[in-house]
């Protein structure tokens, strides 16, 4: 059993004993610490919720602990039932309620779910907020509505289609060109959301030749859930036995979207973010941010139209954070996740799979040929297990003043920027590991440059 708390949200395994997995009381009690934080914190005058959440078994059972809390901390809940975490976002933006629950925990597999705590505009909370709602929770420093103000639970199924509309409505997001394509797209949606949303979405384009894979919604994942390579046999088999053009996957929530070539290859998740950037960069020329562990290939494409980068701390908050300092038009993360603030801040595979199709289509190009184009890099990640009660921070710091003389940024972590390459230790705030990225310009330089700074943290271990 595991339960992790953290400023994200609440992510544990369904059973158990209080306090050892997600159990039913864990639920009610962060439910009833986050709405004493929206009700101390929120300039709304609405006292109204919204509660979302991806296709896990277990996600009935939590919809209705969450929603019944609200209700009983004096909350008005609209209740959007199966939507993705864009989508969800943008249903508080569009509701003018004070604050969102998303229920899903990711990639993570079907026995687990989780939390996720939004903002009145739709957005994660900060640090400083997440760590607000953990103290509640962890004195106990909530109250309960009397008889009289008690809330009210509304059922709003239009989301997902009125998600669907604004991706429509974006000036660089182009149906008719996408339906001349006549592309033959292939998807795998993992037993979740997607199933409904992403196939609901490809039809809108004028897709009309749709090859889907765990599509039904049944909460059973077909596989694991995170959208990376060794996970994806089945749907690069498809998309070259069938002649797609390309295949799409997203995980549980549909945040993130990784990519198919037609030719059964993977797309890479880091390009998802490059490619499309490199498109919204060519019509509409402005500031990207990415976060430190994410590739260099977006500096590139951005330096190569003209145009500014910067690199955020990990973690979609801080991504979202910079963007807004720098007014960046795009921006995300390396693991398929797209941030399209002309719609909203929050990573959005609807938006990643509207804007690479009109991109395949306009350019005339095989998916395959788009990467080619793109900046050729490779990422090596691996990890440092600790001897218990080491120093991480000490360690890092000694990694630091080793490297002082090439570019070292520590705003998370000690990232190294050497010429041709570069390397990102960061320390798991869950577990005694320091976890190291690595990149080059081949998948052999990158795996000798992260290996030649494992080897050198467990010199000091």
């Amino acid at each position: 059993m595991s339960l992790i708390k953290s400023i994200s949200g609440i992510r544990g395994t369904i059973g158990g004993r209080v306090g050892e997995g997600l159990s039913p009381l864990d639920v009610v009690k962060f439910t009833a610490a986050y709405a004493t934080f929206i009700k101390n914190n929120t300039t709304k005058k609405s006292r109204t919720i919204v509660v979302g959440r991806d296709a896990r078994i277990s996600g009935p059972m939590v919809c209705d602990l969450v929603c019944g809390t609200l209700v009983g901390m004096g909350f008005d809940v609209v209740n959007i039932g199966l939507a993705s975490t864009p989508t969800t976002e943008i249903a508080v933006v569009k509701e003018g309620a004070c604050g969102g629950l998303i229920l899903t925990a990711s990639h993570n597999p079907t026995h687990w779910n989780a939390l996720k705590l939004l903002n009145e505009k739709g957005e994660f909370l900060n640090d400083a907020e997440g760590k607000q709602v953990l103290a509640i929770a962890e004195s106990d420093a909530y109250e309960f509505a009397e008889v009289t103000d008690l809330g009210h639970v509304y059922i709003n199924n239009t989301y997902n289609r009125k998600h669907i509309e604004d991706v429509l409505a974006l000036p660089l997001v182009d149906a008719d060109a996408i339906a001349k394509a006549d592309f033959t797209v292939a998807l795998d949606a993992v037993n979740s959301v997607g199933g409904v949303v992403i196939v609901e979405l490809l039809k809108a384009l004028g897709v009309r030749k749709i090859i889907g894979i765990n599509t039904e919604p049944t909460g059973h994942f077909a596989h694991n859930p995170e959208p990376i390579p060794e996970n994806l046999t089945e749907i690069a088999s498809l998309v070259k036995e069938k002649g797609a053009d390309v295949g799409f996957v997203v995980d549980p929530d549909v945040d993130r979207l990784a990519i198919v070539q037609e030719n059964g290859e993977m797309f890479v998740e880091e390009n998802t973010l490059i490619a499309i950037a490199d498109y919204v960069l060519a019509h509409t020329p402005g500031s990207t941010v990415s976060n430190l562990s994410s590739s260099r290939g977006l500096r590139d494409v951005t330096e190569k139209h003209g145009c500014t980068y910067t690199a955020a701390a990990v973690g979609e908050v801080n991504v979202t954070t910079e963007m807004k300092r720098t007014g960046a038009i795009i921006g995300g993360e390396g693991n398929g996740g797209v941030i399209y603030p002309e719609l909203h801040y929050g990573r959005d595979a609807l938006v990643g799979v509207a804007l690479f199709l009109t991109l395949m289509a306009k350019s005339g190009k095989k998916v395959s040929e788009i990467r080619a184009a793109l900046p050729q890099y490779s990422i090596y990640k691996t990890k440092v297990e600790l001897s218990a009660g080491l120093d991480v921070d000490a360690i890092l710091q000694r990694v630091k003043e080793m490297y002082k003389s090439e570019k070292v940024t520590d705003i998370d972590g000690v990232k190294i920027d050497f010429a041709d390459a570069w390397v990102h230790l960061r320390k798991s705030n869950t577990e005694p590991i320091i976890r190291v990225y690595a990149e080059a310009h081949d998948a052999e330089a990158a795996a000798a440059l992260g290996d030649k700074i494992k080897n050198l943290i467990l010199e000091f271990n």
